[in-house]
């Protein structure tokens, strides 16, 4: 896991420009995953593994629009994307934006340009970084210095792990987070590890944080996907 936390996922089928913006993207703190093509992306479900995604618009088995129209249809639907692609004219870049993209960035890049992009589009979207020191979702507070969640100003007991997964879930505040996802942030484990212990710590935390929805946050478990701490 890259230093800041997050994930950005490249959709893209140049091997050479996948391998420079992995670069700079890595260099920045982050950590990549790399998909050739639309069905590897779907087949690995990296809608639920990423913070971002950076689409490239044409690609072998179709183009960027079916996409991000798929993911915008889906219980992800909030996941941010930005489009990375050659398709320059004014009438692309309208029509990416329009169909749900969160910015559009044309080829060739520019590395700092692209960076700040991605870091832009995430903030807008309150995904913090896990340097971040301190996160607000009111009435709860996290606190990564001291690893202590509070509640209305007073702080709740939990685990080490607990904290670690309260902070991830809060840190992707209405997005769907997948079991695979929090085995391989929280836990450090590779996703053919039973998933049962993610259940039972979200089942722990839920009620340790009270997130049944009677503070305006309520932590849903998302059939066949996985958890979403959304607001009420």
């Amino acid at each position: 896991m890259g230093k800041l936390g997050l994930v950005v996922g490249l959709l893209e089928d140049d091997q050479d420009m996948a391998a420079l913006v992995s670069q700079w993207l890595e260099e920045a703190g982050y950590t990549v995953r790399h998909f050739r093509n639309a069905t590897e992306y779907r087949r690995r479900q990296g809608s639920e593994a990423v913070d971002l995604l950076l689409l490239d618009w044409m690609l072998p088995d179709g183009t960027g629009i079916e996409v991000i129209e798929s993911i915008r249809s889906s219980p992800n639907a909030s996941l941010p994307v930005v489009f990375l692609t050659a398709r320059d004219s004014e009438d692309d870049i309208v029509r990416g934006l329009a169909s749900g993209g969160d910015d559009y960035v044309v080829k060739p890049p520019k590395q700092r340009e692209l960076v700040a992009r991605v870091s832009a589009v995430l903030r807008r979207h309150g995904v913090e970084a896990e340097g971040a020191d301190t996160l607000d979702v009111m009435p709860y507070a996290v606190d990564a210095k001291r690893r202590r969640v509070t509640l209305a100003g007073q702080d709740v007991d939990l685990t080490q792990r607990e904290f670690d997964l309260a902070s991830y879930l809060f840190r992707r505040q209405g997005r769907i987070v997948s079991r695979d996802a929090l085995l391989e942030n929280v836990w450090n484990l590779s996703s053919a590890v039973s998933t049962r212990t993610v259940d039972t710590h979200v089942s722990r935390l839920r009620k340790k944080l009270e997130l049944g929805g009677e503070h305006g946050w309520r932590l849903a478990a998302i059939y066949q996907h996985g958890y979403r701490l959304e607001q009420v």
